[in-house]
């Protein structure tokens, strides 16, 4: 356990809350290339979940300031989607050179907001982001049609892909300056425009994003930032008429309820919504690495994401050894201050997270075993959001806290005895985002992959991304995909364009439908 307070990471701390104040001095909407206020009435308080000190307090937006953005945003697509690829694709290259340029900023900021080690938003978060935004920089020059052909007698026909028009997009504050950049990248590189309203609760690496967009010279409209509430401005944004498309990530609940509302508009929508991803062990798998895959798969971001392994199924002969060697190495990771260089994991987002944590790991104690972790700890750590690693093992199948997200450092393990089993239990809930599975065998791991339902299946490793392959879910975990090329075409619509070669007058069917004149 590391001890919050170290003089260089209060230091730390301190000169990055006052940055944040000053920077955003102004208001936390950024609409037209500039920050405002916003007009709801309403406040919403920044909370350091490390410490549980306010951080900034900001005016939220209300459906006006949604009304003006989505206005900026349709005032901007003109000139934006008509620029040419290469246009899009010099000021995306320039974009990435700017946040690579901001790249500690953006560190200390996620860190600040989330709770998250500052050594994972250096090397993971924000390298993600340079990367992911150096990735679709190449993608904007690659917008392409169908070639042509004749298909119908003398007709020459091609498909064209074309923007799409204004975007509405909804971000969650597990990875606000990633999600950020999976919602915002795409949609511009192939010529839309965008509002992105993040989670109240991160609003501030979602800020600056659009700031370092507007000085590497993207127009102002193009990317506008709209903070305030779901109710209020996420039901707006996605209602509104002159939104053409809705990209919603966040739980599958919520998610439900933002394709109520988009469907009634017969919008474009896109969501990806919860996991539960299943993290299956065969008797054949190199137990050490499996062990450390598991603790790093379900302890990354505090266990706050949606990919992370969550329900570790074990073959029998390896079962007892899997749960004694997690355990321990669990109970080495270091909690502690965010800004310190020795800490593993973070607080979760908030207190009520933590507390939603801890309620289902208690409920589970009737009918399952806690092996390790479980408690909120005190002493030092006792004013954050922190929650010990936690495994619990035994539990049924149709229990709780196998079937629903947790979303903390919470992983459950099952025995299981065939294969058929093994998958079979994978599959037994109703997401399908990710899961991974653990053999020598080549064969054996081929018919998992191939079995498995999710969007993403690892063998021998869980959680690694790559800007070039999709992310995506099947079932309840939504529909559509982030990053890649096919992520790219998303948010493209599709023209069948054809031409008559021939005079009309020389048409049979011009003939057939009106008759000799």
């Amino acid at each position: 356990m590391h001890k919050p307070g170290n003089a260089d990471e209060t230091d730390v701390r301190s000169r990055t809350r006052d940055e944040v104040r000053k920077r955003f001095a102004d208001g936390a909407q950024y609409i037209a290339g500039r920050l405002t206020r916003g007009t709801s009435g309403r406040t919403h308080t920044v909370v350091d979940p490390s410490t549980g000190a306010e951080v900034y307090t900001y005016e939220t937006a209300g459906a006006e300031d949604v009304d003006r953005a989505v206005a900026a945003a349709r005032a901007a697509f003109p000139g934006w989607s008509g620029a040419t690829p290469g246009e899009r694709s010099d000021a995306l290259h320039r974009f990435a050179s700017v946040l690579a340029d901001r790249a500690e900023e953006f560190a200390r900021l996620e860190s600040l907001q989330c709770g998250k080690p500052l050594k994972l938003t250096r090397e993971f978060d924000v390298p993600g982001t340079i990367d992911n935004t150096a990735f679709f920089a190449g993608a904007a020059r690659h917008l392409q049609g169908q070639s042509a052909g004749e298909y119908s007698g003398d007709h020459t026909s091609y498909v064209r892909r074309e923007p799409i028009g204004v975007v509405g997009s909804i971000a969650p504050w597990n990875y606000p300056l990633q999600m950020a950049a999976w919602k915002i990248l795409p949609a511009v590189a192939a010529g839309n425009t965008i509002v992105l309203k993040p989670a109240e609760l991160t609003p501030l690496t979602s800020l600056l994003f659009a700031e370092a967009a507007t000085e590497a010279g993207i127009p102002d409209g193009v990317v506008n930032i709209v903070n305030g509430t779901g109710k209020e401005a996420g039901e707006h944004l996605v209602g509104h008429p002159d939104v053409a498309m809705t990209s919603f990530t966040g739980s599958t609940a919520v998610g439900r309820r933002v394709a109520e509302i988009a469907t009634a508009g017969v919008k474009r929508l896109h969501l990806e919504l919860g996991g539960k991803a299943p993290f299956v062990v065969f008797d054949d798998a190199d137990l050490e690495a499996a062990v450390q895959g598991a603790v790093a798969g379900a302890l990354i971001n505090t266990g706050q994401d949606c990919t992370a392994a969550t329900r570790a199924y074990v073959q029998r002969p390896l079962y007892e050894e899997f749960v004694l060697r997690t355990a321990a190495l669990m109970e080495s990771v270091r909690l502690g201050d965010p800004f310190a260089p020795g800490t593993d994991l973070g607080p979760l987002i908030s207190h009520a997270q933590r507390d939603r944590v801890a309620a289902f790991v208690d409920r589970a104690r009737a009918s399952a075993r806690v092996v390790t972790g479980g408690e909120v700890p005190g002493g030092d750590l006792a004013d954050g959001a922190y929650y010990r690693p936690t495994l619990v093992a035994d539990a049924d199948q149709d229990s709780e806290i196998v079937q629903s997200e947790i979303f903390g450092p919470v992983l459950v393990v099952l025995p299981f005895d065939d294969d058929d089993e093994g998958i079979r239990l994978a599959n037994d809930t109703p997401y399908g985002l990710a899961a991974s599975a653990w053999s020598r065998d080549v064969y054996r791991a081929n018919r998992a992959t191939r079995e498995i339902k999710a969007g993403c299946v690892w063998v021998n490793d869980h959680i690694p991304i790559i800007s070039e392959m999709p992310h995506g879910g099947l079932k309840a975990s939504g529909f559509g995909k982030d990053m890649s090329l096919h992520s790219f075409e998303e948010y493209t619509q599709i023209k069948h364009v054809m031409f008559d070669n021939t005079a009309v007058a020389e048409k049979d069917w011009h003939r057939t439908i009106f008759g000799d004149r």
